[in-house]
């Protein structure tokens, strides 16, 4: 089950950016309106080319298949129209008008009521159409961009996934929660430090797009989909009652339509994402995941009051970053595996009690396993912030022996905001690389990138993670000449320039 299939060319994110424009033009100016529209279209495609795929095999086999489309369909208004009629073979081609009126009053309104009470279908209760009612010709250039942009995708879902990702990828501001788009390298790279498997329960409490989670699925896929079980298959999909592998939460709407549709378009049909404030006291989940993957928000403090009681408990504080780490703890299963994506800040902050509190803890209490510090362009550029990612496994008991510490100076791509390609200067193969070989790492000099530090060395530095205090820097002797050879040669050079002017004056002298 490994994927397969063609590179997104320049060709097809030049039409993602046309379509873009005409949406822009027409007046649908929210980078996030856009995907999420363009997400609707996407998801009626999609739907249209698996029911077409039912029919095939109906045709072939002779056997009934299951069917997305009814026979007919009525609105909330009461109006009936034939199930036929709002398939995206059937409206794309008519006049701007009609498709309006059959997207607008039928088609959208019938993907809202697919997967009966899913976590998906409650994403979409609130969803809204978000074409102008009067301006039916963008609705027709926006279906008409989509048809062409797909059209060579049909046989690739994996590519049309990624294809979604470069849109989102132009989703280029900070969200006003301290939210920003962890680039995708980046996500694949956390997912194979913790290597999630095949029937382990996955999770991101603060899910965006669901980067993570695809990051996830596309990883099981490629390394367990070939011995994977029917059951475990059921649990990728979410389907035929399995209880989902991929869970996520989010407290922004259009995000969480957006992380559905997503995680839809890669082959999780059934995920379960849901609308949740993870820090807050209505999430009441404990000890529940395998897996946790996440960049949190980090927006400083937050209502007191609302923090729920048991987060702090575990660390005593106000700051969404630590909150956020405590969260993963009470979440994760005994043995329970995390990455997370945290600001540097919580690496050394000494100024409040409950940074220094929950390091101990990660050390103390649990398994620390790795930090890697990242370059600071990683997420321009929404965001020049210093980060680091955390990797821990949850034991209640301690564990931390050795902690593996990686200063990633380069990512693949330009540190600046135009985060371009740059394939000579990318330490992520090597991260990949030592931390397969773990047992290599306690040779190596603290001059080096990576390098192995003992737990007694971390509280002898009273439980702080910075890089600098436990690499070494060496300094290289560079030997000078005396400064008498330094004098003659500038006598030298003077008496060579004197030399050439007293020519040049004699030259022009002959001029005259």
């Amino acid at each position: 089950m490994g994927r397969t299939g063609k590179v997104i060319t320049g060709a097809a994110k030049n039409k993602v950016d046309a379509i873009w424009q005409k949406m822009w033009e027409g007046g649908i100016t929210n980078p996030l309106d856009v995907i999420s529209n363009l997400t609707y279209l996407m998801f009626m495609r999609s739907l249209d080319e698996k029911e077409l795929e039912m029919e095939r095999l109906e045709n072939m086999l002779g056997v009934e298949q299951p069917h997305i489309f009814p026979e007919t369909f009525a609105n909330d208004r009461g109006e009936i129209i034939a199930g036929k009629e709002i398939r995206w073979g059937s409206f794309k081609d008519k006049r701007a008008e009609d498709m309006y009126h059959i997207v607008d009053r039928f088609a959208f309104p019938f993907i809202k009521t697919l997967g009966g009470s899913t976590a998906f279908s409650k994403t979409m209760e609130n969803a809204t159409f978000g074409f102008p009612a009067g301006k039916p010709a963008l609705l027709e250039k926006a279906v008409t961009g989509v048809e062409e942009l797909l059209a060579d995708y049909d046989e690739h879902i994996g590519d049309l996934g990624d294809l979604y990702e470069y849109m989102l990828s132009k989703l280029s501001t900070a969200g006003t929660n301290g939210q920003f788009r962890t680039p995708k390298h980046i996500r694949d790279l956390m997912v194979q430090l913790i290597d999630p498997k095949a029937g382990e329960l996955v999770c991101d409490p603060a899910c965006g797009t669901a980067g993570f989670l695809i990051s996830a699925a596309e990883h099981i896929r490629k390394c367990y989909g070939s011995e994977m079980t029917a059951d475990q298959w059921d649990a990728f999909a979410g389907t035929n009652g399995a209880t989902p592998q991929f869970n996520g939460f989010e407290i922004d709407q259009t995000m969480l339509r957006i992380s559905a549709m997503n995680l839809m378009l890669h082959g999780v049909d059934s995920p379960d994402v849901r609308y949740l404030d993870s820090i807050s006291q209505k999430n009441t989940i404990s000890s529940k995941y395998d897996v946790i993957l996440a960049n949190p928000p980090f927006t400083g403090s937050v209502d007191v009051e609302d923090i729920d009681k048991g987060l702090r408990a575990i660390v005593e504080t106000k700051q969404t970053e630590l909150l956020f780490v405590a969260l993963f703890l009470r979440m994760l299963k005994l043995g329970g595996r995390c990455a997370c994506i945290v600001p540097n800040g919580v690496l050394f902050r000494s100024n409040s009690k409950a940074y220094r509190q929950l390091r101990q803890q990660l050390v103390e209490d649990h398994k620390l396993e790795a930090i890697i510090y990242l370059p600071s362009g990683v997420f321009k550029p929404y965001s020049g912030v210093s980060t680091a990612i955390l990797v821990f496994t949850k034991t209640n008991a301690g564990g931390t022996d050795n902690v593996w510490l990686y200063n990633m100076e380069a990512d693949g791509y330009t540190l600046d905001d135009k985060r371009d390609p740059d394939e000579k200067n990318n330490d992520i193969p090597d991260i990949i690389e030592r931390w397969a070989n773990l047992g290599d790492e306690s040779e190596r000099e603290r001059t080096e990138k990576s390098f192995l530090v003992p737990k007694q060395e971390i509280v002898d530095n009273e439980y702080d993670f910075s890089f600098n205090k436990y690499t070494k820097t060496e300094y290289e002797r560079i030997e000078y000449p005396p400064t008498s050879e330094i004098l003659a040669e500038l006598d030298e050079l003077n008496a060579q320039f004197a030399a050439g002017l007293a020519e040049l004056h004699k030259m022009l002298e002959g001029d005259f």
